[in-house]
C-alpha cells in the first residue's frame, strides 16, 4: 500500500486559491477545509472519491459571489487524516460534514456534492444531526447491493493511485481524461497521491454495498440533482429511479457531460449549478446574491 504524499508544487496550490485553510475536529481526526470566505449563504462543498478540495476549486471561484463556499477535503485526502478499518462508510462521512457545520459554526449550509460527495450530502441532510438549508446532488453513484456496478472498477482506480504514487504528470492524466481543462489535468496530477488507497477502496466497496435509493427518498427539500446527459453513473434508467422515488427534487441534466460532469462542460455546468443554487437557496429561505451565468 503506497503512502499518501504530497510535493512543493502540490503544496503551492494552495496559496493560489482565494480560500483560507481551517481545520476541524471530528473525532480523532483532523479534517482541513478551504474557506473561500464572503458574507453569502455557507455552501460546504463535498468532493468526489479521488478528488481533494483543491480539484474544486475552479467551481467554488466561480460561485463567491453567491454563497460561501467551504470545501472538504474528505478524511483520507489531501491534508485530512486518514481513517482506519472501517472509518470509510457513508454514515462516518457524514458525521464528518455534520463536525464540519458545527466546527466552522455554519448556519444551516446549503450542501454541494459530487459523485461520493452526493451520497455523503445526502445522508448528511437525512440525518438532520446538524441542520441544512437544502442540496445539490450532482452525479451520485446509484450503484449498490443488487443493482449494477459502478461503472469504473478498484483495479482502474488502484492503477491510477499507483501512478500518482510513482510520479504521474498531466500528460498522462489526459489520456484518462482528455476533455479536461490543462490546470484541472495538472492539479490532479499533482495531488492524486495524496488520497489513500484503504480510502478509494473502502468508499468503492461501499458504492456496491450503500444503496443510494435507502436515503434518496428522505432527503428534505428543497432539493436539486444534476447529472450529466453522457453519464455512465446516472443513467436513463437512474434518473426515472431518482424522479418516482423523489417527486419533489428538480433534477437537471447537463449537457455535453459525462460522470465528471463539471470538469467535462465547465460553462454549462457551472451555469446550471448556479441556478440550482438559486432555486433551493430561494426555497431554503435564504438569501442568495445574484444569479448570472
Amino acid at each position: 500500500m503506497s503512502p499518501r504524499s504530497l510535493g512543493q508544487p502540490a503544496l503551492a496550490d494552495l496559496a493560489d486559491a482565494p480560500a483560507t485553510s481551517r481545520w476541524v475536529r471530528s473525532g480523532a481526526l483532523r479534517l482541513h477545509v478551504l474557506d473561500y470566505g464572503g458574507d453569502g449563504v455557507p455552501l460546504l462543498v463535498l468532493p468526489g472519491i479521488t478528488s481533494p478540495a483543491i480539484t474544486m476549486d475552479f467551481v467554488a471561484r466561480e460561485l463567491t459571489d453567491l454563497v460561501r463556499p467551504v470545501v472538504l477535503d474528505v478524511r483520507g485526502r489531501g491534508l485530512s487524516d486518514g481513517g482506519d478499518g472501517d472509518a470509510y462508510d457513508i454514515t462516518t462521512y457524514a458525521r464528518d460534514a455534520e463536525a464540519v457545520i458545527s466546527g466552522l459554526a455554519l448556519d444551516r449550509p446549503l450542501l454541494l456534492g459530487h459523485s461520493m460527495g452526493a451520497r455523503i450530502a445526502a445522508v448528511t441532510a437525512v440525518r438532520a444531526a446538524a441542520p441544512v438549508g437544502g442540496v445539490v446532488a450532482v452525479d451520485p453513484p446509484l450503484s449498490g447491493t443488487g443493482r449494477d456496478p459502478y461503472p469504473t472498477s478498484l483495479p482502474v482506480f488502484l492503477g491510477q493511485l499507483e501512478q500518482a504514487a510513482r510520479g504521474t504528470d498531466a500528460d498522462e492524466v489526459a489520456r484518462s481524461w482528455p476533455r479536461w481543462p490543462r490546470r484541472e489535468q495538472e492539479l490532479r496530477a499533482r495531488w492524486l497521491a495524496s488520497c489513500g488507497e484503504q480510502a478509494v477502496a473502502a468508499t468503492h466497496r461501499g458504492f456496491e454495498s450503500e444503496d443510494f435509493f435507502d436515503w434518496w427518498p428522505g432527503v428534505p427539500s428543497p432539493v436539486a440533482l444534476l447529472y450529466g446527459e453522457q453519464s455512465t453513473v446516472v443513467t436513463a434508467q437512474g434518473v426515472r429511479e431518482l424522479t418516482d422515488t423523489h417527486p419533489d427534487a428538480r433534477l437537471i441534466p447537463v449537457p455535453d457531460a459525462g460522470h465528471m460532469v463539471f470538469w467535462d462542460n465547465s460553462p454549462a455546468a457551472l451555469k446550471l449549478l448556479r441556478e440550482a443554487l438559486a432555486y433551493v437557496a430561494g426555497r431554503a429561505g435564504s438569501a442568495p446574491g445574484p444569479s448570472h451565468g
